[in-house]
């Protein structure tokens, strides 16, 4: 018999979201004839009475594949087990979101999220005995077992191109220009950019930094010639002497911000270095989506599909070795993926000759 399944966007947006939601829903009704459905703004359509949700045909998911965002809507304030109510409190609301998945009479639910989402989502599984799998994707590319997730190419690639966009007018004006990108607590966008991109400077969460060394790096360029440099710095990275930079924004939510303006002033007081500071911010999350990403998350969604069939639950998509391989979502939220500073991409950047402000 057919089967009835969800699919829901859950935690920040990225690029490659709406191509998984297709290979989702073109391999399931084509393949098994199964029904599909999508929920609206993740859990939060859990919530609504009737669940809110739309059910996704062959027809109206045409042209998904090169579109950004997620047609179904997404949120990262929607935690089911402490979710915020208008008064500034948190309710348990979990039943409520159990009860709207039975409702649904769904044989499973797709979750395509970061190592955050999967782990509430699982939580919320085991409670209500719903059947779900996951689909990975974050731009910061931090699940521990999978070597690509949905988003991460298209983050590296913008970042790339900003880089090469700013080279030449910091040639132009012998100036010193930061780019400060993403990276909640990984610095995978800022090593992979900046190797691809040429920057002289590379900043990660990872490996403290001592502004002194940053300058001097500089300063030797300038001494063989060069009267220009390119930094790339993660947005969560920290200096030798404490902690990363933050700032608090409504509701009292901390957020990482600003490290960028902190370096440049740094570089400015102490060898008088004429700065600009570019943060790409959102930009990252957004756009057409890189040829890997589309590709990638294809091969999730199809594989994800596959699992319903095989009644294979509680099991994530992920990348191994050039080919889709599942595991337990225990198992693939259990280690976090830093960048390793003695991984290849370190010792690649140290070889060229890039200051990694140790």
């Amino acid at each position: 018999m057919g089967k009835r399944i969800g699919i829901l966007t859950s935690g920040g947006d990225c690029a490659g979201l709406n191509a998984a939601i297709r290979a989702v829903v073109y391999h399931a009704i084509g393949t098994y004839g199964y029904e599909v459905f999508g929920i609206h703004q993740a859990t939060l359509g859990l919530l609504e009475r009737p669940p809110k949700v739309k059910e996704l045909t062959r027809t109206n998911i045409r042209g998904l594949l090169l579109t950004g965002g997620t047609i179904l809507g997404t949120t990262n304030k929607g935690d089911p087990f402490a979710y915020p109510m208008p008064d500034g409190t948190l309710l348990d609301r979990s039943q409520e979101m159990i009860e709207g998945y039975h409702q649904l009479g769904l044989d499973a639910l797709l979750v395509i999220g970061g190592d955050g989402s999967l782990a509430i989502l699982r939580k919320l599984a085991q409670q209500g005995n719903m059947n779900i799998i996951g689909i990975p994707k974050t731009i910061d590319n931090d699940i521990g077992i999978t070597e690509r997730s949905i988003g991460f190419q298209t983050a590296v690639n913008i970042a790339t191109e900003a880089l090469d966009r700013l080279q030449f007018t910091a040639a132009s004006h012998s100036r010193v220009l930061i780019l400060e990108v993403m990276g909640r607590d990984a610095g995978h966008i800022a090593i992979s950019a900046g190797i691809a991109g040429g920057a002289d400077v590379i900043l990660i969460p990872e490996i403290p930094y001592d502004i002194q060394k940053v300058c001097k790096h500089i300063v030797n360029r300038r001494e063989l010639g060069k009267s220009y440099s390119l930094v790339i710095v993660s947005e969560a990275v920290k200096s030798v002497e404490g902690g990363s930079m933050t700032n608090v924004v409504g509701l009292g939510e901390s957020r990482y911000g600003g490290i960028g303006q902190e370096i440049a002033k740094g570089i400015t007081s102490e060898i008088g270095a004429e700065t600009r500071v570019t943060v790409l911010g959102h930009t990252q999350r957004g756009g057409i989506p890189a040829p890997i990403d589309r590709l990638v998350a294809s091969a999730f969604g199809v594989a994800a599909v596959d699992l319903v069939a095989q009644e294979m639950y509680d099991h994530v998509v992920t990348w191994q070795h050039r080919q889709v391989v599942s595991v337990p979502i225990e198992k693939a939220i259990e280690h976090y993926q830093t960048v390793n500073p003695e991984g290849t991409l370190v010792k690649t950047a140290r070889g060229l000759g890039i200051c990694l402000g140790d």
